[in-house]
This record gives C-alpha cells, sequence and structure tokens, in this order.
C-alpha cells in the first residue's frame, strides 16, 4: 500500500503525520514539507540549483558569526505543528537549535527557484515566512543569475534589492555580506 494511502483524509495534516510518512523511508528523492496543514511534496533540485545553493552556502558560512547557523535543506523548520518547512538555505541562532528542528523562525530563509517550485516560492512560501516573522527572505533564480530580497518592517516584507548578474547585493541582515548572483555559478 501506498504511504500516501496511509495520510488521514477528514483533518489538516500535522507534524506527527509527517514524520510518520518519513518513518516510512520513503527515499524518492522528492522534499515533504506540510504549510498549513497541507503535504507539499516537490522534486528534487536540478544541477544548477544545487550549484547555487552550494556556492551561496559556502560564501555565508564564511561569514557567519559563531553565534549564527548556515544550514541547507533539507532541515526542518517547525513553524507549528501544521507547518514544516524545508528552506533551501536558513540562518539562525546557534541556540535556537533543537538536535531535531528549528522550532522558531530562522533569521534568514532562502529559496533557489526551479520551474516547479517559483509560484510556491514566491507566494506561499513567502507569505509563510512573513507571517512567522522571519526577518530576511531572499530568492535566487539560478538561471537568470538574480537576487531578490525582502526584510521584515512592520509585520510585512519591504523589497531591499533585486540584482542581476555581476550587481552587488550588499546586505546587513542577519549579517554583513556582498552577493553577486553571477558568482553563484561557473
Amino acid at each position: 500500500m501506498d504511504a500516501m494511502t496511509l495520510l488521514p483524509q477528514s483533518r489538516p495534516l500535522t507534524r506527527s503525520d509527517l514524520d510518520a510518512l518519513r518513518a516510512e523511508g520513503r527515499d524518492d528523492g522528492h522534499r515533504y514539507e506540510l504549510i498549513d496543514g497541507v503535504l507539499v511534496v516537490t522534486p528534487s533540485p536540478s544541477y544548477a540549483h544545487q550549484e547555487v545553493s552550494s556556492r551561496l552556502s559556502t560564501l555565508l558560512v564564511q561569514v557567519c558569526p559563531a553565534d549564527l547557523v548556515v544550514l541547507y535543506a533539507p532541515f526542518d523548520v517547525a513553524l507549528g505543528d501544521d507547518t514544516v518547512m524545508q528552506p533551501d538555505l536558513l540562518v539562525a541562532r546557534r541556540s535556537d537549535f533543537t538536535h531535531r528542528d528549528l522550532p522558531v523562525a530562522p533569521l534568514l530563509a532562502v529559496e533557489i527557484l526551479s520551474p516547479s517550485t517559483r509560484r510556491f516560492d514566491l507566494t506561499l512560501k513567502r507569505s509563510r515566512f512573513e507571517a512567522a516573522g522571519v526577518a530576511s527572505y531572499w530568492v535566487v533564480d539560478p538561471i537568470e543569475l538574480a537576487l531578490t530580497a525582502w526584510d521584515l518592517e512592520d509585520g510585512h516584507y519591504v523589497e531591499v534589492a533585486h540584482v542581476s548578474g555581476d550587481a552587488t547585493f550588499s546586505s546587513a541582515l542577519p549579517f554583513p555580506v556582498d552577493i553577486a548572483p553571477a558568482l553563484l555559478r561557473a
């Protein structure tokens, strides 16, 4: 019997349901997330996606203060019993992590766009991170080599940068870092 048929159909899903699905050992290359009780399944990322993720992660780690941590997916950000997301990259206080997950909003969430997740990353995930109080949200387009960044101001995201190619984004949050999208791909 397929694991998907074992999930309850009469109520929103919870963290326990997601854990049960993962415990069945599904290793199909998909990412499983839970947003407001709805299971979201996305395919494994492309080469361009992974290259950008790796290079951006390396850049962030090089300048990350000791009290903060940079992690890459998959790692759970548990924003509630009905919402467990896995941003492509995240930055959070070292003291906020548990052995299992990050049970509070990260300081920064980064998504790298894919054709299958573009709309999802730019709308639903963005609004969910905004509502959770994630201080900064970045989206990187690995094909166009562009980065858009939003910072939380008075509970709402305000676009603070949109750069592409060799143009540089100088971020102050969650720590000072300069990023030129062209350097994120070979």
